[in-house]
């Protein structure tokens, strides 16, 4: 990905015109882009790598696969928060790692992080550097150096049991790449997040990642079957059965872990056979309680579509603002994204039971245009936010759940929160939110929230993420639902965990890494 923004340059395009007046009559703003500079005119930290820590971790991994080169320092400086990205437009000096080092499998894996427990070197565990919330920024905490640990080599198949169902995947597989793999045996994962066509098999299961199509096929920690972890204490390989008595899952500790227990090198996945057909419904609600009402009622009732997402009064005003009519009709209230994989049969099958479902709780059915133009578009949306950023408009992401029972008393409480604390600065926002997730209990709630960037963005969008973090945690969500941990969201980890679930990680941390060097200041406080 590009050094300063989301994606790759292609996907980078400037916002019509109307769009730009239009921010201009909302937010004040110009509506003239900023420049960008080149990426060696970007002054980073200077490398405290030493002579003999370079010889000790090239004795490892070989000369050719460890760099201090300015490109590399400066494409491992962070993840792709608005934070992060604001720090990297900054004029300051950036902070980078002091090395980049490329393993080629897991023995080279386990000798680095034993060569750095031994020298006191930080490590950064690296996958698509996809993080929004400081999981892959180079905090060095206590250690003069930190290296950033990237997997990119750990990139092949190495097993696949069409009989079980299963593929072992290295953690370095990109998203896309691992679905072209498998897609030549017939065979497909379904896990499509939105970071999916950059973020990694090991960055997937070390953030406890959830895909669009969760409804269908399960969040990615419902895949995983076995793991191989690389810790400075040594090799750990989990899970021999699908399911087993034999005391607690200990993979679960490293499923989500953030690589500040173990580094994650291979996951054993549950495939299935790639669809034969999808298809495709949209629906309108006239509010936003009647179809969350709507969604639960097939979600319990055991009919969930492979993807169900529904988008609240504002996102279905600001993302049908370019095509106001469907089939000759405005749309009005809310939109619901319905899709469907499998036979034809099953398709079939499925999407006539779910659609009585969502009929008799309200629905208007809208035909299949805007589902299948919003998965044309699912994975943009990042290209966008860095569009505003250029214009000088702050746009941000945050998401939590709850239990259905308590769903709108929280989208309240955080649409509050995010309003009055930005409003307070003298910016007010536009708030949008949308269910991601959907499960018998409760789902997830996704915000977007967009304001005019004051003169310390950074330090405005810290004083609203500080709000509404407080809010999510009094109203009874949790901190995080997929972005994961990192450093954004530890504060709030005690009262999620309580002091005595800080203590057992802190318990394992010491037994797994007791050097203290598996990335710094992340997921444990």
């Amino acid at each position: 990905m590009v050094w300063d923004a989301w994606g790759i340059p292609a996907g980078h395009k400037p916002l019509s015109a109307s769009i730009r007046n239009l921010l201009t009559q909302v937010f004040g703003v110009s509506g003239d882009p900023v420049a960008r500079r080149d990426e060696g005119d970007v002054p980073l930290r200077e490398s405290t790598l030493t002579p003999t820590q370079w010889d000790g971790l090239v004795a490892v991994v070989g000369v050719g696969s460890i760099s201090v080169d300015h490109h590399d320092r400066l494409l491992h400086a962070g993840g792709k928060s608005t934070p992060d990205l604001l720090r990297r437009r900054a004029a300051d000096p950036q902070d980078a790692p002091d090395a980049v080092v490329f393993p080629a499998d897991h023995e080279q894996v386990l000798a680095v992080l034993g060569y750095c427990a031994d020298n006191a070197i930080a490590v950064v565990p690296f996958g698509g550097g996809t993080s929004v919330v400081g999981g892959v920024d180079p905090v060095r905490g206590r250690f003069d150096t930190v290296i950033a640990l990237d997997l990119r080599r750990l990139d092949g198949i190495s097993e696949i049991d069409p009989v079980s169902g299963t593929a072992t995947l290295g953690a370095g597989l990109t998203g896309p790449k691992a679905e072209e793999l498998l897609a030549a045996h017939g065979l497909s994962l379904g896990h499509f997040p939105q970071s999916f066509e950059f973020a990694s098999i090991g960055g997937f299961a070390a953030t406890r990642s959830s895909g669009q199509a969760s409804a269908g096929y399960g969040r990615f920690d419902d895949m995983v079957q076995r793991l191989e972890i690389a810790t400075p204490s040594g090799t750990i390989e989990l899970g021999r059965a699908p399911a087993s008595a034999a005391g607690p899952d200990l993979r679960e500790l490293f499923v989500g872990s953030e690589g500040a227990l173990g580094v994650i090198t291979g996951v054993t996945l549950r495939v299935h056979p790639a669809p034969e057909t999808i298809g495709y419904q949209a629906w309108s609600f006239p509010d936003f309680e009647t179809g969350a009402a709507a969604l639960r009622s097939v979600v319990q009732a055991g009919a969930a579509p492979t993807v169900l997402r529904l988008s609240d009064e504002v996102e279905t005003g600001v993302n049908l603002a370019r095509s106001a009519d469907i089939g000759g009709e405005a749309v009005a209230g809310c939109l619901a994204i319905t899709t469907f994989e499998g036979t034809e049969a099953h398709v079939a099958a499925r999407s006539a039971e779910a659609g009585a479902l969502l009929a008799a709780a309200g629905g208007n059915a809208l035909g299949q245009t805007p589902a299948e133009e919003w998965e044309h578009g699912r994975f943009a949306a990042p290209y966008m936010r860095d569009a505003l950023l250029d214009l000088g408009v702050l746009c941000e992401t945050l998401e939590t759940a709850t239990t259905w029972s308590n769903l709108t008393e929280l989208k309240a409480k955080v649409t509050a929160a995010l309003t009055d604390s930005l409003a307070e600065q003298g910016t007010p926002p536009l708030v949008m939110c949308h269910i991601s997730h959907t499960y018998p209990t409760g789902a997830s709630l996704y915000f977007t929230v967009i304001a005019k960037q004051l003169d310390d963005p950074i330090a405005q969008w810290h004083i609203a993420k500080r709000a509404v973090g407080d809010a999510i945690v009094a109203a009874g969500g949790t901190i995080t639902h997929h972005h994961a941990v990192g450093t954004d969201h530890r504060p709030w980890i005690p009262g999620e965990i309580g002091d005595l679930g800080v203590r057992v990680l802190r318990a394992v941390k010491r037994e797994l890494d007791p050097a203290g060097i598996l990335n710094p200041g992340k997921l444990i406080p």
